[in-house]
Protein backbone atom coordinates (compact mmCIF):
# COMPACT_ATOMS: atom_id res chain seq x y z
CA UNK A 1 0.00 0.00 0.00
CA UNK A 2 1.43 3.36 -1.03
CA UNK A 3 1.05 6.59 0.92
CA UNK A 4 -1.62 7.88 -1.46
CA UNK A 5 -3.58 4.61 -1.15
CA UNK A 6 -3.28 4.83 2.64
CA UNK A 7 -4.51 8.43 2.64
CA UNK A 8 -7.53 7.48 0.50
CA UNK A 9 -8.34 4.52 2.76
CA UNK A 10 -8.08 6.66 5.91
CA UNK A 11 -10.27 9.35 4.34
CA UNK A 12 -12.92 6.83 3.36
CA UNK A 13 -12.89 5.03 6.73
CA UNK A 14 -13.01 8.26 8.76
CA UNK A 15 -15.42 10.10 6.46
CA UNK A 16 -13.04 13.00 5.88
CA UNK A 17 -11.42 14.54 2.82
CA UNK A 18 -8.19 13.23 1.33
CA UNK A 19 -6.48 16.50 2.32
CA UNK A 20 -7.56 16.11 5.95
CA UNK A 21 -6.42 12.48 5.99
CA UNK A 22 -3.07 13.51 4.49
CA UNK A 23 -2.66 16.19 7.18
CA UNK A 24 -3.53 13.68 9.91
CA UNK A 25 -1.05 11.13 8.54
CA UNK A 26 1.68 13.80 8.36
CA UNK A 27 0.92 14.87 11.93
CA UNK A 28 1.11 11.25 13.12
CA UNK A 29 4.43 10.76 11.35
CA UNK A 30 5.85 13.98 12.83
CA UNK A 31 4.69 13.18 16.38
CA UNK A 32 6.01 9.60 16.29
CA UNK A 33 9.34 10.72 14.83
CA UNK A 34 9.71 13.48 17.42
CA UNK A 35 8.90 11.11 20.28
CA UNK A 36 11.43 8.53 19.08
CA UNK A 37 14.13 11.19 18.63
CA UNK A 38 13.46 12.25 22.25
CA UNK A 39 13.96 8.63 23.36
CA UNK A 40 10.31 7.96 24.16
CA UNK A 41 8.55 4.66 23.52
CA UNK A 42 5.53 4.93 21.20
CA UNK A 43 2.66 2.53 21.77
CA UNK A 44 -0.30 2.29 19.43
CA UNK A 45 -2.56 -0.26 21.16
CA UNK A 46 -3.78 -2.97 18.84
CA UNK A 47 -1.14 -2.07 16.25
CA UNK A 48 2.49 -1.74 17.34
CA UNK A 49 5.12 -0.50 19.75
CA UNK A 50 8.16 1.43 18.54
CA UNK A 51 11.22 2.32 20.59
CA UNK A 52 14.74 3.59 20.07
CA UNK A 53 17.50 1.06 20.82
CA UNK A 54 21.28 1.35 20.87
CA UNK A 55 23.08 -1.14 18.64
CA UNK A 56 26.66 -1.80 19.82
CA UNK A 57 29.67 -1.72 17.51
CA UNK A 58 30.46 -5.11 16.00
CA UNK A 59 32.74 -6.83 13.53
CA UNK A 60 31.38 -7.56 10.08
CA UNK A 61 32.53 -8.49 6.63
CA UNK A 62 32.26 -6.57 3.37
CA UNK A 63 30.15 -8.91 1.20
CA UNK A 64 31.79 -7.69 -2.00
CA UNK A 65 35.43 -8.04 -0.99
CA UNK A 66 35.24 -10.33 2.05
CA UNK A 67 37.35 -7.80 3.95
CA UNK A 68 36.81 -7.57 7.73
CA UNK A 69 35.40 -4.27 8.95
CA UNK A 70 33.98 -2.68 12.07
CA UNK A 71 30.34 -1.68 11.98
CA UNK A 72 30.03 1.36 14.26
CA UNK A 73 27.55 1.64 17.14
CA UNK A 74 24.31 3.33 16.15
CA UNK A 75 20.73 3.97 17.16
CA UNK A 76 17.90 2.05 15.51
CA UNK A 77 14.12 1.86 15.78
CA UNK A 78 12.75 -1.43 17.08
CA UNK A 79 9.14 -2.11 16.06
CA UNK A 80 7.07 -4.85 17.64
CA UNK A 81 3.64 -5.86 16.38
CA UNK A 82 0.88 -6.10 18.98
CA UNK A 83 -0.67 -9.44 19.80
CA UNK A 84 -3.94 -8.18 18.26
CA UNK A 85 -2.21 -7.45 14.95
CA UNK A 86 -0.32 -10.75 15.01
CA UNK A 87 -3.57 -12.63 15.60
CA UNK A 88 -5.39 -10.74 12.82
CA UNK A 89 -2.77 -11.48 10.16
CA UNK A 90 -2.30 -15.11 11.15
CA UNK A 91 -5.96 -16.01 10.62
Amino acid sequence: MTKSELVKAIAKQAGITDAQANDALKALTDVVTSALVDGEKVQLPGLLTAELVERPARNGRNPRTGESMTIPAHKAVKISASSTLKKAVSE
